[in-house]
């Protein structure tokens, strides 16, 4: 059987598709034909499924990054943080796991992106665009070149600015989160 498209510019709102009787051949018209039977047949209603996130099971989990790529561990966090692991995901929610991420200081990046690759940031003033590379980003603040990679990766809006809150990032081996028991994630 072939999926035909319906004609019939009144139908074509309820339903974009049906499936053809074994009678139609590719090209043949459409006139003589009862779509009203055949909508009735056809017609399979769709429901979004809204989940309650006090209902979700969200765990801990967390990330050695040490000897790691910055960009692997930002796209990792971010899949973990937004929930597409999840069996139940759904995009505008928030259903994903929290993350802690150690060891950020000793993140390796590959080239000469030490040097080349640039963050910028705008104070709101006329000529306050501000301009610093990699190194020195990563050297006063260690933690900021992951934190952004990850931000990148969600969506922008609210829920992006929801889901960063669930990324815990610290540069030493140290974090305040024993007592949630984390998973350990091998990348």
């Amino acid at each position: 059987m072939k999926l035909r498209y319906l004609a019939d510019a009144s139908l074509q709102n309820k339903i974009r598709f049906f499936q053809a009787p074994a009678e139609l051949s590719h090209g043949m018209s459409m006139r003589g034909i009862d779509t009203t039977s055949l909508l009735r047949q056809t017609y399979v209603t769709m429901k979004t499924i809204f989940i309650k996130p006090a209902l979700a099971e969200r765990k801990w989990f967390i990330i050695d990054a040490q000897g790691k790529n910055l960009g692997r561990v930002a796209s990792r966090a971010a899949s973990i943080v937004r929930g597409k692991e999840k069996a139940i995901f759904a995009p505008h929610h928030e259903l994903g796991d929290f993350l802690v991420v150690i060891n950020v200081d000793k993140i390796v990046i590959s080239g000469r992106k030490e040097e080349n690759k640039l963050y910028h940031h705008h104070t709101g003033y006329p000529g306050g665009l501000k301009t610093e590379n990699y190194a020195s980003l990563a050297k006063r603040h260690p933690e900021s070149p992951l934190e952004l990679a990850v931000k990148g990766m969600l969506p922008k809006g609210p829920l992006g600015r929801k889901l960063l809150k669930n990324v815990k990032i610290y540069a030493g081996t140290e974090h305040p989160h024993i007592a949630q028991n984390p998973e350990l994630i091998e990348l």
